[in-house]
This record gives C-alpha cells, structure tokens and sequence, in this order.
C-alpha cells in the first residue's frame, strides 16, 4: 500500500497537487499567529479598501483590516468546519448505514426511509433552516450540516455491506457462532469502508463549499471573526475592490479543488479494478 501510494505521487500529478494545496493551507492554518502579519480583527479606518501592496499583500477590506492575515485566520474556521463536518457525519453514516445492511427487513427498511427523508430536502435549503432556527454561530452551523451529510454516508454504507455481508468469511464467523456486533465490528466494517473513505475525502470540499455558502449569506460565524465565505459576502458590496472577495474566493476554491484531487485519487489506488496500475 505504502509503495501503491508513493508511485501514485510520481505518477498522478493531480494527486500531488492536491496534496500540497490542502497540506499549504492546513499548516498556514495551524501557524497562522506566526505568519499573520497583522490581527485579523483589528480595524484601521485610514487604510481602507487598500489595494495590494508591501505593506498589505492581499490589500485590506472596508475596515482596514489586512486580508491576507484574515485568510490565513480564516482557514482555522472553514478547514475545522469542513474536516470535522465530513468526521463526524461519515462516522454517524457508516454506523448506521452498516446497521440497516447488516440487520436487513424492516429495521433496514425504516432505518432507510429516515435518511431518505432527510435526502428528500435539498441539502442547502435544510442546512438553512435548521441554522436558522438554532441560531447563527460556529457549533450550530457544524451541526446543521452534519445533519443534511450523513445520510449519504449511510446510504453508500449500506450498499456496500449488502454485498459484504454475503462473503464467505462473514457466514463463516456467523457459523462459529461470533456475535452480531463482533461481526458487524471485525468483519463488515473494516472491508466495507474504502468507499466512504474516498467519499469522506472528496466530501471535505464539498463542506468547506457548504460552510462558506451558509457564512456568506449570514448564517455562520458572527463578525468580526474571520470566515472565507463571510469575507466573500463582504467584498461583493466592492465589485470594484477585486481583492476583498477575490482573495478568499481563491482560498475556497483551492481547498475545495485539492480534496477533490485526493479524493480521485484514493478511489484510483483503492479501486481493485484500477489498483494494477500503481
């Protein structure tokens, strides 16, 4: 495996570029106080809608504060919502989802049709509402879209263990009377998991897109914390001002476009029909 994924980063270019996008803006993250050159939330009215400089990379927004230290701040929020978004859900989703494969009839059924019902609304609009209706901070807006994930974690978890479950190594422990829970655990789950784990990876984007969209129109973080999708809704009254927006605009994109590579990435190198190749 360790070989498979050393020769994947010589041979898949877009895997390597993922990797390095999302490791640039994880680090810049974790070392922000460092290399911020600026607070993030420190107004300076005099150095309003500065464009970039020396002084000001990334020029400064309508309070005068340095977006370029905002951004990197900015990172903290939207990788920790979108990373423990995707944790937390997938791990909801592949528990139950094994659960509704493994037990089958009308547990199966009933289990299905509650995650079917939360799939039934657009992800968007229900991740609006419940954010709207718990209020707007960090936790609640995490917690909105755990709500409208998970269930599609659940429903490729079930698919897989459908099949699963018919091998021979799981009749076999069913035979040697190992419990539901024991097989459920040591059986199913670990050789059910690699399509969640690339769905996971590719899904980190996709949250961070979710997290920025619901910050943008006022449903995230409160100011004056910085957020990439809050800083995008500020900078779209400065259309004029094409570093506000556009700065953490690209911060989102990349992160989202990196985790997009590695996740097509990991489906190539788990993947037993394209593993030959690696």
């Amino acid at each position: 495996m360790l070989h498979s994924l050393k020769k994947m980063f010589k041979s898949n270019y877009l895997f390597t570029f993922g990797v390095i996008i999302c490791l640039f803006w994880i680090i810049m993250a974790i070392i922000a106080p460092f290399v911020a050159p600026y607070d993030p939330v420190v107004q300076d009215l005099t150095l309003r809608l500065k464009a970039p400089s020396a002084a000001h990379i990334f020029g400064t927004d309508n309070f005068g504060r340095d977006i370029f230290s905002r951004v990197i701040y900015g990172g903290r929020y939207s990788l920790l919502a979108g990373c423990l978004t995707v944790v937390i859900a997938g791990c909801i989703g592949t528990i139950y989802g094994a659960i509704a494969g493994y037990v089958g009839g009308a547990v199966d059924n009933v289990m299905m049709r509650l995650s079917e019902m939360i799939l039934s609304f657009p992800s968007l609009i229900l991740a609006m509402i419940i954010n709207a209706v718990m209020g707007s901070n960090l936790f609640n807006t995490m917690f909105a879209l755990v709500i409208v994930a998970w269930p599609s974690y659940a429903r490729v978890m079930r698919s897989v263990v459908l099949s699963v479950r018919e091998n021979e190594y799981v009749t076999a422990s069913e035979a040697l009377g190992a419990s539901r829970i024991r097989i459920l655990l040591k059986e199913i789950i670990p050789n059910s998991i690699t399509s969640v784990l690339i769905m996971a990876t590719t899904d980190i984007g996709n949250q961070i897109l979710m997290f920025s969209t619901l910050s943008f129109l006022g449903l995230g973080s409160a100011p004056p914390t910085p957020e990439w999708g809050m800083m995008v809704s500020d900078g779209v009254q400065y259309f004029n001002k094409f570093w506000v927006a556009g700065f953490p605009g690209l911060a989102i994109f990349t992160m989202a476009v990196g985790a997009n590579f590695i996740g097509d990435g990991l489906r190539d190198l788990l993947d037993p029909k394209l593993r030959k190749q690696f």
